[in-house]
C-alpha cells in the first residue's frame, strides 16, 4: 500500500508541475493524464506496489589485483604528467578486468604522444595483461619501440623483461635484464632491485632443472 500511495503522488506532483510551468499546447493536459494513466498501469502490472520498500544492496564487484607494471610502475616511470595520468587510468581498467580499454586508452594517448616511451611500455604491459600474462608479438614489438626512443631509459627493459618472467620465459628475461644491469649506473636506485630478481631467476632455472 505504501509503494502505491508512493507512486500515486509522485505522479500528482508531476502532472501539477507540469500543468503550472510547462506550458502545454491546446490539448497537452489530455495527453499528460492518458501518459500518467499508461504509467500506473505499466507499475501495477510489473512492479510491485503491494511489497515493503528496501534498499538495494550495492552490487559485488571482484576486483582484479594490480599487475606487477602497476606495483613497480612509479619506480622508474614518470609519477606525475599527462602519461602518468594515462597509465593510472589504464591500471584502473585492469583492476575492473576492462583490460581492452586500458589497451585502447593509451592508444589513443600515443596517437597524439607516439614519441612517448613511458606510454609504448604502458601498451607492451596492456597487451601481456589483456593475453593472460604472454608475450604476444604485439607487446614485444610495443616494449622494443620504446627501448628505441629511449635507449638509455631503464624502463623499457626493465618492464620487458618483467614481462618475459611473467610469461615463464625466463632465458630471455635474464638476457635483457643482464644486458641493463650491465648497462647500470652503480648508484642506480633501482639496480639492486634488479640483482635481486636475476638472483631469483637463477634459483627458478635451478629448480626447474631438477
Amino acid at each position: 500500500m505504501t509503494g502505491w500511495l508512493i507512486f500515486v503522488g509522485l505522479a500528482l506532483i508531476v502532472a501539477g508541475l507540469l500543468w503550472r510551468f510547462g506550458r502545454l499546447p491546446k490539448g497537452g493536459i489530455e495527453l499528460v493524464a492518458a501518459t500518467l494513466f499508461l504509467a500506473v498501469a505499466g507499475y501495477a502490472w510489473q512492479g510491485s506496489p503491494g511489497l515493503s520498500g528496501k534498499p538495494t544492496p550495492a552490487p559485488e564487484t571482484a576486483k582484479v589485483p594490480d599487475s606487477a607494471f602497476a606495483l613497480e610502475r612509479d619506480k622508474l616511470l614518470a609519477q606525475v604528467g599527462s602519461d602518468a595520468d594515462v597509465l593510472s587510468a589504464a591500471d584502473a581498467f585492469h583492476r575492473q578486468g576492462l583490460n581492452l580499454y586500458a589497451v585502447g586508452i593509451i592508444k589513443g594517448a600515443l596517437e597524439k604522444r607516439p614519441n612517448s616511451a613511458d606510454l609504448w611500455v604502458g601498451l607492451g604491459n596492456a597487451m601481456v595483461v589483456h593475453g593472460g600474462g604472454l608475450m604476444s608479438p604485439a607487446a614485444e614489438l610495443a616494449f622494443q619501440r620504446a627501448a628505441a626512443i629511449a635507449p638509455d631509459h631503464p624502463g623499457p627493459p626493465f618492464f620487458m623483461g618483467l614481462a618475459y618472467a611473467q610469461a615463464g620465459q625466463l632465458d630471455r628475461a635474464e638476457a635483457v635484464w643482464r644486458d641493463l644491469l650491465d648497462r647500470a649506473p652503480a648508484n642506480a636506485s633501482w639496480r639492486p632491485e634488479l640483482e635481486q630478481r636475476l638472483i631469483e631467476i637463477e634459483r627458478l632455472k635451478a629448480q626447474m632443472a631438477q
